[in-house]
């Protein structure tokens, strides 16, 4: 039987549809609501889509979803729904209207990269947000001063981020909780199968030992040192020395593991944020090589095409062809702050 709930005045959400958008945060961000609905007995929340002209939208998996129109700027909380390609969908006229909706005192949403237009708009100040861990690394080459987190998501006063996925389910239960209630975002939740409440300070991935298959407390301290020096790599045998073994010690732990030596893995995680970086940003090949630890772009290069079987120019991606030149006033070359 359904528990009927007293509800406050009603909540309209608006979203913002970028082309490739992720259509399991949209939809994880927007059902929580419908759901709320039925369970009060009464609208108690709302919602309308928009696109940039106003036609229907294809999402990263194909489907198409139609909008109520263009965007309307006399929205009071609008979610950015981006995808791959957050790039793309930065336009003058775009970040005009954000920055006209935010003197208004529209609340602004993002999910899973959403947040690139709020950035490339100037919205987000000194608050920490975040997103997809995936589009983390280049998102911060491209917006060094913004603070980014690990969160699930980021719900501020004006300012709220999301990382996307089931994580989108999160943070709006989290939010019908502050509106509606508690006792209505668990019974939401529960319609679910969603068990448990995550909290925003939880993790978006998996811990180190689930992701790489082991248990040994060594060995992810090794490779946790890795991934979090990429731009300045760590000698091999200070890794081995953090670890309390020998470097010996630790090149026949990682054959054994992977099949392959300390240098070499740590070599194709550098590899892996060079491709990604390649993929989602403009960065000159010099500069994703300083990124990624290498001396020179030639040995990135030689090193880029060994592992994929292809130079990395093969690699670009879509995600720098904006159709616009950001101003170097727009975009600041400044240490990146990352909160624990």
């Amino acid at each position: 039987m359904s528990t009927h709930y007293a509800p406050l005045a009603q909540e309209t959400y608006c979203f913002y549809l970028v082309p490739g958008f992720s259509a399991m945060g949209f939809v994880a961000a927007m059902e929580p609501l419908r759901v709320a609905n039925r369970l009060s007995r009464q609208p108690v929340f709302a919602w309308r889509l928009f696109s940039a002209d106003g036609q229907p939208v294809e999402a990263s998996c194909g489907l198409k979803v139609a909008v109520d129109g263009p965007l309307d700027e006399t929205a009071r909380v609008l979610i950015v729904c981006a995808g791959f390609e957050p790039r793309r969908a930065i336009t003058r006229p775009l970040t005009g209207a954000l920055r006209r909706m935010a003197r208004r005192g529209t609340v602004m949403g993002a999910l899973d990269t959403g947040v690139y237009l709020l950035a490339a708009a100037g919205l987000i100040g000194d608050q920490p947000v975040t997103l997809h861990w995936e589009a983390v690394p280049a998102f911060c080459e491209d917006y060094p001063a913004v603070q980014v987190t690990e969160d699930l998501f980021c719900l501020g006063e004006r300012l709220f981020t999301c990382a996307g996925g089931t994580a989108a389910i999160d943070m709006m239960l989290e939010r019908i909780a502050g509106r509606q209630g508690v006792g209505l975002a668990r019974a939401v939740s529960d319609q679910f199968i969603h068990t448990r409440i995550r909290p925003h300070e939880e993790r978006q991935r998996l811990d180190l030992g689930s992701r790489i298959g082991t248990r040994d407390p060594r060995l992810n301290a090794v490779i946790a040192r890795m991934e979090a020096a990429i731009e300045n790599p760590w000698p091999i045998a200070d890794l081995a020395a953090h670890a309390g073994v020998t470097r010996r010690q630790l090149e026949r732990v990682f054959i054994a593991q992977f099949g392959m030596g300390p240098a070499e893995y740590y070599r194709d995680i550098r590899l892996d944020r060079a491709r990604a970086l390649l993929a989602q940003t403009g960065l000159p090949l010099i500069e994703v090589a300083m990124a990624t630890g290498f001396s020179s772009k030639s040995a990135m290069a030689r090193a880029y095409a060994r592992k994929f079987g292809q130079p990395p120019g093969a690699g670009r991606g879509r995600w720098h062809s904006t159709g616009e030149t950001r101003t170097h006033a727009e975009h600041p070359r400044i240490t990146t702050r990352m909160v624990p």
